[in-house]
């Protein structure tokens, strides 16, 4: 990751998901050495704050107060983790989608929870996290858990489709991979589409043994490169005949990050954000990273 920023951005709006996504953050951020700034959009001031309405200014008061609390509240979480750390804070009155977005532009990372607490929180999951996975200018991590806990054992996961964006994830993930000192499992699949859909009865079915050789070969040819970055890597390859949404759900399992980019092959931009990846951030079992293009020098 060379073109983006070095500030790690977490948005918190006071939900125990928040928390563990302030924690996780500021982990990275740690270990990393980056700065973490938190941020908090108060949505619920910008829908009424120009309405005639009795009691309206008092009710922003509370809000402000209550912003102030998750903030300092997310900011002692952080240090906690670690007391060196330089952390910032930002509470704006917009959405918490907008806010995200546009620290984005300066971040290397912004951290969303897997779930949040509702409108006057900041809407960080549901309308925020569609927007932000697919508006950032960075890589977008949203973090979930597993049985109530955040695993930080197992793999890093890959998905590979032979996109440009698949490429960065693919670098992304051996960079995490190598960070963290586990192996990197790649999961390809040959097709954004359902192998029965596409193909029918099994009377019209090709030979999927006649295919396996070949996309091996196209999928060490992909990971050659960044192998050759990261020789400390241990990879293990799993190719998919169908469409990779279920494979990358069963390795989150297992996994402690699951890595995709946020478009798919072909120039369909966001076929993954719209499926696997869509997925992956309701239904993983693990952080999710989302490899967003990087800006352009």
């Amino acid at each position: 990751m060379t073109a983006w920023g070095r500030t790690m951005v977490v948005g918190t709006d006071g939900s125990p998901g928040a928390q563990e996504a302030v924690r996780w953050a500021a982990a990275m951020a740690s270990e990393r050495k980056r700065d973490l700034l938190i941020a908090h959009g108060m949505e619920f001031i910008l829908r009424f704050h120009d309405l005639d309405i009795a009691g309206i200014d008092e009710v922003g008061t509370l809000a402000q107060h209550v912003a102030e609390s998750y903030v300092a509240e997310a900011r002692e979480v952080a240090l906690t983790v670690d007391r060196s750390l330089t952390v910032t804070t930002e509470i704006v009155p917009e959405s918490a989608a907008a806010l995200l977005v546009d620290l984005s532009r300066n971040a290397r990372m912004v951290v969303l929870g897997g779930s949040g607490m509702g409108a006057l929180s900041g809407i960080l999951v549901g309308s925020a996290v569609p927007t932000v996975v697919s508006q950032a200018h960075c890589p977008v991590a949203v973090v979930r858990d597993r049985d109530g806990t955040v695993p930080t054992v197992g793999p890093v996961v890959v998905g590979v489709d032979g996109s440009p964006n698949s490429e960065q994830a693919i670098g992304v993930a051996f960079e995490e991979a190598s960070f963290r000192g586990v192996p990197l499992v790649a999961v390809y699949a040959w097709s954004d589409i359902t192998y029965e859909y596409m193909y029918g009865t099994a009377k019209v079915m090709p030979q999927w043994e006649a295919i396996e050789p070949a996309e091996q070969r196209l999928l060490a040819q992909r990971l050659a490169g960044c192998q050759e970055d990261h020789p400390d890597v241990q990879v293990r390859r799993r190719l998919v005949r169908n469409n990779p949404r279920q494979a990358l759900l069963e390795e989150s399992a297992h996994a402690q990050l699951v890595v995709v980019g946020s478009r798919g092959r072909g120039g369909f931009k966001g076929l993954l954000l719209g499926s696997t990846s869509q997925a992956l951030v309701r239904q993983a079992q693990c952080p999710v990273l989302i490899v967003r293009p990087e800006p352009a020098a």
